[in-house]
């Protein structure tokens, strides 16, 4: 299932207005944005094999390690390939659901979440 990019960011924007006001209140100074697929450079700096493996990406300083001294910084960014999620879904109701998944995730990551503890989370939602 393929969108455009207009359909896509729709899509974005929805699940990120779903997320519950006590994280959207708590979020500062991080951007999201939404790639075609990783580039080769990150896909090699992060040891991934194929471009359609990775949905998305939190890069930045989790909140609960900033300190006093954070201020005057570029923005955290959360980003969201958009091939690679298509790739995985048949529906428009797939995609919708991926991405969230996704946004989930990586805000999970921006609170300092590690990949095991989001796993957990996850497996936890699913039953």
């Amino acid at each position: 299932m393929k969108l455009t990019r207009k359909e896509f960011e729709r899509v974005v924007i929805s699940a990120l207005k779903d997320l519950p006001h006590s994280i959207k209140t708590r979020m500062e100074n991080v951007d999201l944005v939404i790639e075609d697929q990783a580039s080769s450079d990150l896909l090699e700096e992060m040891e991934i094999e194929s471009p359609l493996q990775l949905l998305g990406l939190y890069q930045g300083i989790p909140i609960h390690q900033r300190g006093f001294y954070y201020g005057n910084v570029l923005p955290d960014k959360i980003t969201l390939f958009q091939h690679p999620i298509e790739s995985v879904c048949k529906t428009k109701a797939e995609i919708e659901e991926k991405v969230r998944e996704v946004v989930i995730h990586e805000v999970g990551h921006y609170f300092g979440l590690d990949e095991e503890r989001l796993a957990e989370l996850e497996s936890q939602e699913e039953e």
